[in-house]
């Protein structure tokens, strides 16, 4: 049965990447072939000479992107990982243990975290063991280390709720397309109800703050609800990292059929929480899906091409970036540790 459970998750990622890969062929397919002369080449193509046809416009799509657009998709990175970098700080204040870790330090450490955890999927695990690495070199202990990893992950909860809360009750139609795709009716009166919930919840969070709930205390484990100096930073650095991560691949997408920042705002916020909920490494497939779903006036090419600068600067850059980053601070604690045995 423990088999059997841990099975589970992998397989239904497994399954949602194939059927999402499945929708994006067809929708990228079929928008090549709406071009008379590609059409007839399609007609004429095997699978992997469809995929080189593909691809050509794929790459077409990419240099159509101007400078200003990548400049601007670099800056929307920069303020992400900054972000998330806060994260961390706010999760320090609450344990406060902020005092003798640098903010130098703290953005590495995130930074490291979030690029290995963005890439190879489950984030708390993955997440979690670089910063009990890192985290335990400064002195926190591992139960400090777990609620740090948990209030991180709330914080990126909390933004996901609140700016979706928003986004259901000012763009409610944005979820149609999925839920006719899903064959799930949805009024968009409903869609408004659950996004006014959302910001409810938000809301009553922050009241809880304001009113210094009381600690949940079961047997040794001692669990303090969040304080105003701790939640009104949420309030900011959670919704600025996820509008950076979306800046990303609205600043990528071309003008003809953009349907503006907040609809892709919310495209992001579905398909990269869908990918986390299945564990599927960078939301491959899913997020095409849902972009172009949710986007129909932007050529699917377009959209494919933006979400690979998008994984290009949020996901494989960083990656790239932060394995170095990891030997070095290896290195640094195998030095301390020879140092520390001499001595």
């Amino acid at each position: 049965m423990k088999r059997l459970k841990d099975l589970f998750w992998p397989l239904v990622g497994l399954l949602a990447v194939g059927w999402s890969l499945n929708v994006l062929y067809s929708k990228l397919r079929m928008e090549a072939a709406a071009d008379a002369a590609t059409g007839a080449l399609l007609d004429n193509a095997g699978f992997v000479e469809s995929l080189k046809i593909i691809a050509l416009q794929i790459g077409g799509k990419l240099s159509a992107i101007p400078h200003s657009g990548y400049l601007m998709a670099v800056l929307s990175t920069l303020a992400a990982y900054l972000a998330l970098a806060w994260y961390d700080r706010i999760a320090l204040i609450h344990l406060k243990r902020e005092k003798g870790i640098s903010w130098l330090f703290i953005t590495v450490c995130s930074f490291v975290t979030y690029a290995i955890s963005h890439n190879i999927g489950g984030s708390v695990f993955s997440g979690g063991m670089v910063r009990y690495r890192a985290y335990t070199s400064k002195g926190l202990s591992a139960g400090e280390v777990a609620v740090l990893v948990a209030l991180c992950s709330f914080t990126f909860a909390f933004g996901t709720i609140l700016l979706g809360g928003f986004v259901l009750l000012f763009e409610p139609h944005l979820v149609q397309p999925l839920a006719k795709l899903g064959k799930i009716p949805i009024s968009d009166t409903l869609v408004m109800v659950i996004g006014g919930a959302m910001i409810g919840f938000c809301v009553l969070y922050t009241v809880g703050a304001w009113l210094k709930f009381k600690p949940l205390v079961i047997r040794n484990f001692t669990l303090e609800y969040p304080g105003m100096n701790v939640v009104w930073r949420q309030w900011i650095a959670a919704p600025l990292e996820l509008l950076g991560a979306a800046g990303i691949i609205y600043f990528a997408l071309p003008e003809a059929g953009n349907p503006g920042f907040f609809v892709v705002l919310g495209a992001f916020l579905l398909s990269f929480s869908a990918g986390l909920l299945f564990q599927v490494p960078g939301g491959i497939g899913v997020m095409e899906t849902v972009f172009i779903t949710v986007m129909p006036g932007v050529p699917a090419t377009a959209v494919f091409a933006a979400l690979l600068v998008w994984r290009l600067c949020y996901l494989l850059i960083p990656l790239a970036l932060s394995i170095p980053m990891v030997l070095l601070f290896e290195r640094d604690q195998i030095r301390k540790k020879k140092a520390a045995d001499a001595a």
